[in-house]
């Protein structure tokens, strides 16, 4: 398997010598400042891929392999007047990483928001600090703070009641950062950072489309696409949605093995796949990641590592260890290793290793002390995850060759 790492450009805290140092050679990263239907020029793919190759070395190589993410509009997912155009955006986007030699794309089809979270430093027994996804804080931030129309029909009386005392405990400060954290746009989103009010006008834009109409918007948008990733030899890999539930009313369609078994039977071509990150489709119990790694194996182009905790409320979860979670992650790693061993006995000439990348990691040591970080993208956290994950696959391939003899 290929070791990746998530950067965010020049300005990323964790710099490139760093990403060398902690031994990963494939650098997960996207032109975060173009806007979602633009297209990424020639000139700026050159740019941020030069950016990298000029810390690259024979001893320690680093290259720009996956692209997370080229993002889907929400012009897009709600089929409005500007689709067309977008997708077309899309396409001569693709064709434009292909020239450059990128060729496997991360992307998600959440609507309006992307991986989502409530606290950005909840610190656990350890010390460390780690995301959080509190259901009732986010109840609380529906019902009482953004005041959706319709919010209350979506919860429980039980859970109402609960956010509302929840809500009322909150000090100003308390309310203003939960909103921050939903509203405001997390490391590698595509939310744009929005205000309050900004956030309910495209929200808005979302009344009345359903899971059967965002999956056909998915669809059509798909249809589009793939055939020019496959003419260009790229593969698409959607990421799983996260939280894997309906949020603020929006529906969610990439949450477990019956969406994925609807989505690659609505577009078969093989350059239509999967990110497997096991955090989103861990947070749900009746999700069995080992089985669905290994049904959906040959679609899995690109992976993202990493624990999940649920709570007692088992809408509620914290990132967890690498190793230590709800996740069998020693399960799937064995899947994706017998993937790469089935591929490289049918001569893949590209797409026979998979990347993937150590994702989350908690905020510890001297990292603590740091202002200015990326929640869940500190150095050492994601370091520990790495060497954690990089000792697994070491120990399976160990056992792989013993048993072969």
């Amino acid at each position: 398997m290929l070791e990746a790492w998530r950067w965010y450009g020049p300005a990323d805290p964790v710099p490139l010598p760093y990403i060398q140092q902690a031994g990963a050679t494939e650098i997960v990263s996207a032109l975060h400042h173009v806007p979602a239907g633009k297209v990424w020029t020639d000139a700026e793919i050159e740019k941020h891929q030069a950016h990298v190759a000029q810390f690259s070395h024979p001893e320690a190589p680093l290259r720009w392999s996956v692209v997370e993410s080229v993002p889907v509009s929400d012009a897009i997912k709600v089929g409005s007047a500007e689709a067309d155009a977008h997708i077309a955006a899309y396409k001569d986007t693709l064709r434009n990483l292909a020239k450059a030699g990128i060729k496997t794309i991360c992307y998600n089809f959440m609507p309006l928001l992307d991986w989502t979270r409530t606290d950005l430093d909840f610190a656990l027994a350890n010390g460390a600090k780690a995301l959080r996804f509190d259901a009732t804080a986010f109840a609380a931030f529906d019902l009482f703070i953004l005041k959706r129309d319709g919010a209350a029909d979506d919860y429980d009386s039980d859970r109402i009641e609960a956010a509302e005392a929840y809500f009322q405990s909150l000090s100003p400060d308390e309310a203003e950062a939960i909103s921050l954290n939903i509203v405001a746009g997390l490391p590698g989103g595509t939310s744009g950072g929005h205000t309050l009010e900004s956030f309910k006008t495209q929200l808005a834009q979302y009344k009345g489309i359903t899971s059967a109409h965002l999956f056909d918007h998915f669809v059509s948008f798909l249809r589009e696409v793939i055939p020019v990733a496959e003419e260009l030899g790229m593969r698409m890999a959607v990421h799983p949605d996260d939280p894997p539930r309906p949020l603020l009313g929006l529906p969610r369609i990439v949450s477990t093995a019956a969406d994925l078994e609807a989505l690659f039977k609505a577009v078969p071509g093989k350059a239509n796949g999967l990110t497997f990150c096991t955090g989103s489709f861990g947070v749900r119990a009746d999700n069995d990641l080992v089985e669905m790694a290994k049904t959906y194996a040959e679609r899995i182009y690109f992976a993202h590592l990493r624990g999940t905790v649920r709570e007692q409320d088992t809408e509620s979860f914290y990132e967890g260890n690498h190793l230590q979670s709800d996740v069998n992650m020693p399960g799937v790693i064995t899947q994706l290793l017998n993937e790469e061993v089935r591929r490289k006995q049918a001569g893949f000439a590209d797409f026979a290793e998979i990347p993937f990348r150590p994702d989350h990691g908690h905020q510890m040591l001297d990292d603590l002390d740091k202002q200015g970080v990326n929640a869940g993208y500190t150095a050492i956290g994601r370091l520990k995850g790495l060497a954690e994950l990089r000792g697994v696959i070491a120990a399976l391939d160990h056992s792989r060759s013993i048993g072969a003899r």
